[in-house]
């Protein structure tokens, strides 16, 4: 562990792969620690991050142990984030706009056994749009505010507006203790789009190179009839002459019109997702070539370093996931960025 004396530190609760760490390091955190119950994406986590300790099911892990493991005192932490998993928030998970009845909605709650134990003079979590109606969330800010006198403010912001090539929105709540009111980032008055990002992609050479090469290999193939629709695309599925039409399609032909869609050299990515190697799940064909993106171009698309690394035994599966469900390192950097603002100097 590096000096904390010159480094604002912080803890990644729910971090998956990495995203929001590798977005709050560039923004010149310091991570020490990060929970996540999936093997495959601590193992991820710990290629890219060696300093971190690690931790796996948030529900076993002890918060006043872990903050003596890390030499803390209770108030010495800068920041706690987190991205509690949102499956039964997500918008295909509702009824009649109401929440999904799913248990681990709850976990939110277990951010707070955090918040308890080390006070930290800030907290971000991020999330799906729809926790901003959910009660539990509330009940949250209002156990904080009364406790230790958080100050939130909470919104949804759109990744294509923080230097991502990706239209994904997100929930974004940040709280802080301090003097100093919390805000939220402001627009980048650049916009990147899919040909910035991934027309012209740089492989590093040598060993520094070799996930990227092995990424840029790991794409979906499918059958002749699959292949046959994706040559005849232009646009999306309404390209399709009626033969090749799918029967759900016909049933429903104003369903989901992103679904064997292909990308826009000029546009930025629909939501990358964790079937975002599958046109039959999406927008996911590739701008100019007959095939769905790879995994190279998904993970440049969520704006992580096209050096960041996956165990070499994953299969596109297990790697499609983690990159779906990662926050992207530059919108995370931009909430970094906010909340520095606020910390007093560690000179």
């Amino acid at each position: 562990m590096s000096d904390m004396k010159h480094k604002h530190i912080a803890l990644d609760l729910f971090s998956g792969c990495g995203g929001l760490s590798q977005g709050l390091e560039e923004a010149g955190f310091e991570v020490l620690a990060c929970c996540e119950i999936r093997p495959e994406a601590r193992e991820t986590y710990h290629l890219n991050h060696p300093g971190a300790f690690l931790i796996d099911d948030i529900r076993n892990a002890d918060p006043l142990a872990l903050k003596k493991q890390l030499g803390l005192r209770r108030g010495q932490l800068d920041l706690l984030a987190g991205c509690p998993p949102c499956q039964g928030f997500s918008s295909i998970r509702t009824h009649n706009g109401e929440i999904a009845d799913d248990p681990r909605n709850e976990l939110i709650f277990q951010m707070e056994r955090f918040v308890d134990a080390f006070k930290p003079k800030c907290i971000l979590i991020e999330n799906v749009p729809r926790l901003l109606q959910d009660a539990r969330l509330a009940l949250f800010k209002k156990h904080l505010s009364e406790k230790f006198g958080y100050e939130f403010v909470d919104g949804v912001l759109d990744a294509k507006d923080f230097n991502v090539p990706q239209r994904r929105k997100r929930m974004i709540l940040i709280g802080s203790r301090l003097k100093k009111k919390p805000v939220l980032p402001e627009k980048s008055s650049v916009r990147k789009t899919v040909s910035d990002a991934i027309r012209t992609i740089e492989i590093p050479s040598g060993k520094e190179g070799e996930s990227a090469r092995r990424l840029a290999g790991l794409r979906q193939h499918f059958s002749p009839i699959v292949q046959a629709r994706i040559e005849q695309i232009g646009t999306n599925r309404t390209d399709l002459p009626e033969d090749m039409v799918l029967e759900c399609h016909q049933r429903y032909p104003n369903g989901f019109r992103d679904v064997y869609g292909r990308m826009a050299w000029d546009d930025v990515s629909p939501t990358i997702t964790r079937g975002c190697g599958n046109p039959s799940k999406g927008r996911f064909i590739h701008p100019s070539e007959n095939r769905a993106i790879n995994m190279l171009e998904a993970l440049i698309l969520q704006g992580f370093p096209k050096t960041y690394k996956f165990p070499p035994e994953l299969g596109i599966g297990k790697i499609a996931s983690m990159i779906g469900e990662a926050f992207p390192p530059p919108m995370a950097k931009a909430q970094g960025e906010v909340i520095l603002k606020l910390l007093p100097s560690c000179s």
